[in-house]
């Protein structure tokens, strides 16, 4: 199973029924292909929807359906559209329960900076502010190193998204949650040992007595 499966089956776990979900751009976009059955949750795409669907199929495209990204998607029976005006009321007014989110790094203390990179051209921060700041559940999809370091770090040294930590990490290595403010390691991937977890995360982490294995 690839990284990104991983990471993507792990956060559906996450879900629960009746939520309103926003997935950010990335990694968090593939969660949507494995909801668990029978599970009905609300995908909320920021530029005015909710009730996406799939990708659609070719030559069904319709050009004013696209996710935050630009990329075509499809609308389920029921759907609603609204202008971004009060999509963003809903997501600063609290009313999303989960929004899933990739990241460039977090810190030992759950601070997020995800929406740019000194130097380099930034299109804009996009929602990630609005989601992290307003919604009742931040989960992070991200891996867990990029081109060698940790991307969960002893303090971010790139902008940060909120001073909100966020609830939960989860990468192709592990799943590390934040109670009481500080980086504990919740499961470890398939054939990970809690070793090798530590040997490439930068931030210390707790380390409960008993540490299971994802569950998909």
């Amino acid at each position: 199973m690839d990284a990104q499966t991983i990471i993507a089956r792990r956060v559906a776990q996450e879900l629960r029924p009746g939520n309103l979900v926003n997935l950010g751009i990335g990694i968090p976009t593939l969660v949507a292909n494995f909801v668990p059955a029978g599970l009905n949750v609300f995908f909320q795409s920021e530029n005015g929807l909710i009730g996406s669907g799939p990708i659609p199929e070719q030559g069904m495209r319709h050009p004013f359906l696209t996710d935050a990204g630009g990329r075509p998607i499809s609308a389920l029976p029921g759907a609603a559209t609204f202008d971004s005006a009060m999509s963003f009321g809903l997501i600063r007014g609290g009313h999303v329960d989960i929004t899933v989110l990739g990241g460039l790094q977090v810190d030992t203390a759950g601070h997020l900076a995800n929406w740019m990179i000194p130097g380099k051209m930034v299109p804009g921060m996009g929602g990630a502010m609005d989601l992290v700041s307003g919604a009742k559940r931040v989960i992070i999809a991200m891996q867990h190193a990029a081109k060698g370091k940790s991307k969960i770090v002893v303090s971010c040294n790139l902008p940060l998204t909120s001073t909100r930590p966020v609830d939960l990490v989860v990468t192709d290595l592990a799943v590390i949650a934040f109670p009481g403010g500080k980086a504990t390691l919740q499961e470890t991937a398939p054939g990970i040992s809690v070793a090798e977890v530590m040997a490439v995360t930068e931030a210390e982490l707790a380390i409960p007595d008993k540490v299971p294995e994802m569950k998909f």
